[in-house]
């Protein structure tokens, strides 16, 4: 079975951009199967570049991921690359670095060091409310948490993530 990082990304003094780090955070104290590990990466996309080198089969990205829905709405999106021209350095800046500049920077660093990028990356991303500056996550994307956690066990259960047992976009719950 080949290895699987979860990595929850985002920073914790933006609000709602702390999910990824917080969900790490409650995932870190589940029984999860002997092929995965999970890590609160935070800003630190340049740390998750280089950890990458040490050969996951997939990659599992936990962040805030505005795409208009209702706050707390959990998405799980298969990543199909980055969206730069073929061959283009990426910028680095360790604190803005976004998935798509760490997986192209592990796309460079894998062509150097003739090490593997993950072959399937996967991004469980929640709706935010607000990512302005304050520590603290809004009620919807809270709630939201304890789903992205099932949601995330439930992609892992066997072995090999998979969109299609829990489906492109969770809902969240009405109050």
């Amino acid at each position: 079975m080949t290895r699987t990082l979860v990595a929850g990304i985002g920073n914790i003094f933006l609000g709602d951009d702390g999910f990824g780090v917080e969900t790490a955070r409650r995932l870190a104290g589940r029984r999860l199967p002997e092929h995965v590990e999970v890590a609160d990466i935070g800003v630190r996309g340049v740390h998750l570049a280089y950890q990458l080198l040490d050969g996951y089969g997939t990659l599992v990205l936990l962040d805030a991921t505005a795409r208009g829905e209702a706050p707390g709405t959990l998405y799980v999106i298969e990543y199909e690359g980055p969206g730069a021209e073929p061959g283009a350095v990426p910028a680095i800046d360790g604190h803005r670095m976004t998935p798509d500049t760490v997986l192209a920077l592990l796309d460079t660093l894998c062509a150097g060091t003739g090490a593997r990028p993950p072959r399937r990356t996967l991004i469980v991303g929640c709706e935010p409310a607000s990512v302005d500056e304050g520590i603290g996550l809004s009620p919807p994307v809270s709630d939201a948490v304890p789903r992205a956690v099932r949601l995330i066990e439930e992609l892992l259960r066997d072995g090999e993530p998979s969109t299609a047992q829990a489906g492109a976009a969770e809902a969240p719950r009405a109050r």
